[in-house]
């Protein structure tokens, strides 16, 4: 298992620029590698999905995203197995709280805080890791209050096995509401030239309350 108290993404050796998430979060790279597609079964696919995330830590891509969802947690695995031996040059930035079927269908979400804190214990196993560096639920479960959700994240912070607070898929008012029970530090959302419907509202609370913007599907897939 990794410890994460060599952690220097502030003195990184790469040329790939580098960004702060958000006022008051860590400098990261400008560019992150997301990671759902590291998620196949089979040794081989496991083999080329190592390969690829290393490589891309080569060349500076130190932000890596990552879902306890991604293939029922093949996607954490092939990480872990990644960044072995290079932990202090990889953040991570995990997501969770999304339900699948054993074919892969989406049936749900789950935000409870006891399901929260089960999901975070898999994860660090899975990524071979004592603590994530971002984490936050997928989306909102409309069945659960948020505050509770993040109450439970905050929980994990708390406790030492996660430094951050993200948020994904939520629009101002969630992220009030989120930001009032512990500090965001990042909000994960799809933004581009041709998706820009984040500018009119939730844009301008993540810029008052400082938090940085993880964008992603900044190419409209190919579009642009």
């Amino acid at each position: 298992r990794q410890h994460t108290s060599s952690f220097k993404l502030e003195h990184d050796m790469t040329s790939m620029p580098m960004r702060r998430l958000g006022r008051n979060g860590p400098k990261v790279s400008a560019l992150g590698l997301g990671c759902m597609s590291y998620m196949q079964p089979g040794e081989e696919a496991g083999r080329e999905a190592v390969r690829t995330i290393q490589a891309a830590m080569d060349v500076g891509f130190i932000f890596l995203d990552t879902a306890d969802f991604y293939g029922s947690g093949i996607s954490e695995m092939n990480v872990g197995k990644a960044i072995r031996g290079r932990r202090e040059r990889a953040f991570l930035s995990v997501k969770f709280g999304v339900q699948t079927s054993p074919t892969r269908g989406i049936i749900g979400l789950d935000g409870r805080p006891n399901s929260v804190k089960n999901f975070a214990t898999y994860s660090l196993r899975r990524l071979g890791v004592d603590m994530i560096d971002l984490y936050q639920p997928a989306c909102a479960d409309p069945d659960v209050p948020y505050e509770e959700t993040i109450g439970a994240v905050a929980d994990l912070i708390q406790e030492g096995k996660v430094r951050y607070l993200g948020v994904s898929e939520v629009g101002a008012d969630l992220l009030r509401r989120a930001h009032a029970v512990h500090p965001v530090t990042a909000l994960e959302i799809e933004y581009s030239l041709a998706c820009r419907f984040i500018e009119a509202d939730i844009l301008p609370t993540a810029r008052a309350l400082g938090i940085g913007i993880v964008a992603y599907r900044i190419l409209a897939d190919g579009l642009l």
